[in-house]
């Protein structure tokens, strides 16, 4: 008897040092798909030495312009008097500027925006879309005509024309105007999945049981829609870094003096630029390429954990 006690016990114990059950999906999940393991672990190392090396740089010696230094290539030394001894990792920009700098600074703005962007628009969309799909009716129907109006405006448009009328704008409000244009899409995606199970069984006995309307949308409805939520925020991040580097790319981004992957690689479109000094643009596209592909590779294999966990139960 006492043998068995203890067998249960060590039994206990055991499965408590496990992790929990989501956690040990996604560790398999990732163990089997090896370019998503790769993918995280290289996105990983991207976001730990841009943002510990981007707090290093001084954003005002990096964007300084330095004429002498006018499109240096990559490990020169400065031919400035007063820079004189600097060493340019990278190279130089036109205006001398130091490249690496740029792009260390650049990227974590870029990827800052990025996040909270998707965290931002991610809240109101689910929290909208799962609202319009509980109440349904009337509800629905005021929120859908909401989103229906602003997803008819051209965004991208009018994004550019905010950042145009807002007087020194900045990285803060550069964020809430793209976010305030960007939550409908991913409102209606959620709420078309949401309508779905509200309809099933154990949400309508839920209703009957009178349990409350947060519990029932935090514990039946999001678990259910977790691995499309998981695959939005993926694809959104991914969106949205594109985005801000494209508006950045075409002028309408960040203002000129922030540096931003966008801006860099905005340089190209100067033919000399392109064809013969193509350290200025090149690092900056092939750094928003693999975060890119990273994000995405990451957000397959989320999906795919979240989609075995609701197999599991």
């Amino acid at each position: 008897m006492a043998s068995n006690q203890d067998a249960a016990i060590m039994s206990e114990d055991a499965t408590a040092s496990l992790p929990p059950m989501g956690f040990r999906v996604i560790i398999k999940e990732f163990a089997k798909d090896k370019l998503a393991l790769a993918s995280l672990i290289l996105m990983v190392i991207i976001l730990v030495v841009v943002y510990s090396l981007s707090f290093l740089l001084d954003q005002q010696t990096v964007t300084t312009v330095s004429l002498f230094d006018s499109y240096l290539p990559p490990m020169s030394m400065s031919t400035d008097p007063f820079t004189e001894g600097t060493q340019y990792l990278l190279g130089t920009d036109s205006a001398g500027r130091d490249v690496f700098g740029q792009l260390i600074i650049g990227a974590r703005n870029s990827l800052s925006i990025g996040l909270a962007v998707t965290f931002i628009t991610s809240i109101l969309g689910v929290l909208v879309g799962i609202l319009a799909a509980y109440y349904a009716g009337a509800v629905d129907n005021v929120i859908m005509r909401i989103i229906d109006f602003i997803m008819i405006l051209p965004q991208t448009m009018i994004i550019i024309i905010f950042v145009t009328l807002v007087p020194n704008y900045n990285v803060f409000s550069f964020i809430l105007i793209m976010s305030a244009f960007l939550w409908v899409g991913q409102a209606r995606f959620i709420r078309g999945r949401a309508l779905t199970v509200g309809k099933l069984d154990f949400i309508s006995a839920s209703k009957t049981m009178g349990t409350p309307t947060i519990l029932i949308i935090l514990r039946e409805m999001m678990p259910n829609i977790s691995s499309l939520i998981i695959v939005n925020l993926t694809l959104n991040f991914a969106g949205n870094i594109g985005l801000e580097t494209g508006l950045s790319f075409l002028g309408f981004g960040l203002p000129p003096s922030v540096p931003s992957l966008g801006s860099l690689v905005s340089t190209a479109q100067n033919p000399d630029v392109l064809g013969n000094k193509a350290w200025v643009w090149l690092p900056a596209s092939i750094l928003i390429l693999v975060l890119v592909l990273c994000i995405n590779y990451v957000g397959r294999a989320l999906q795919r954990a979240a989609d075995s966990k609701q197999r599991l139960g």
